[in-house]
């Protein structure tokens, strides 16, 4: 059994064209905060990114940026965030954020943000960790993936016995105590009920 202390947050650096991704956001990072658990995230201050952490900060939330260092002015470092860590590279960034968190959670975004959870993913498939990941389906913004995802397997190009299972809360409230849950679960056995496990291997 693990507390749920830190959770790592991917999401855009943009803050999208809709605007409740950028208000659903802001209802994140405040309950996290308001239930002391501490952002872990890619350290910009800008988009989502800037969103999340700030209003973690303002519901009395530690966060932890980490960002490379050629990116520091491309994303806009949040300088007020807690902790920043600056990395050389992007293995490394992501590394350091892996280490840093009990649980993941995707928000909407862009390339970055999808390869950030896919990796994950991909981590968790081949035994490298069983911290739970999570699709916050803001507006269905993760339907295409889970459909991508079931598509491969229908088509013979991830095999069997190789799965990992992920979650999806369609609502930000639900986000807290799904994490909350899966930390607390026994390892042994434990597979996410929703949406189902879907094996990845050739991702």
């Amino acid at each position: 059994m693990t507390a749920l202390s830190s959770i790592c947050v991917y999401c855009g650096s943009s803050a999208g064209g809709d605007p409740i991704y950028a208000a659903e956001a802001e209802r994140l990072g405040r309950s996290m905060g308001a239930a002391g658990i501490g952002l872990v995230y890619g350290g910009g201050s800008i988009g989502l990114m800037g969103i999340m952490a700030r209003s973690v900060m303002a519901a009395g939330g530690h966060v932890t940026g980490i960002i490379p260092q050629f990116l520091k002015e491309r994303e806009v470092m949040l300088d007020t965030a807690h902790e920043l860590v600056v990395t050389g590279d992007m293995h490394e960034r992501k590394r350091a954020m892996f280490e840093r968190s009990d649980a993941f959670v995707a928000l909407p975004g862009g390339i970055g943000t999808l390869e950030e959870l896919v990796e994950m993913m991909t981590w968790a498939q081949l035994g490298q960790h069983k911290k739970p990941v999570l699709l916050a389906n803001i507006n269905g913004f993760w339907d295409p993936l889970v459909s991508l995802l079931r598509h491969m397997a229908d088509e013979g190009f991830i095999r069997n016995g190789f799965e990992v299972s992920y979650l999806v809360a369609d609502r930000v409230e639900d986000i807290v105590p799904k994490l909350r849950a899966a930390t607390s679960a026994p390892p042994a056995k434990h597979k996410a009920t929703e949406p189902a496990s879907i094996p990845i291997a050739d991702l």
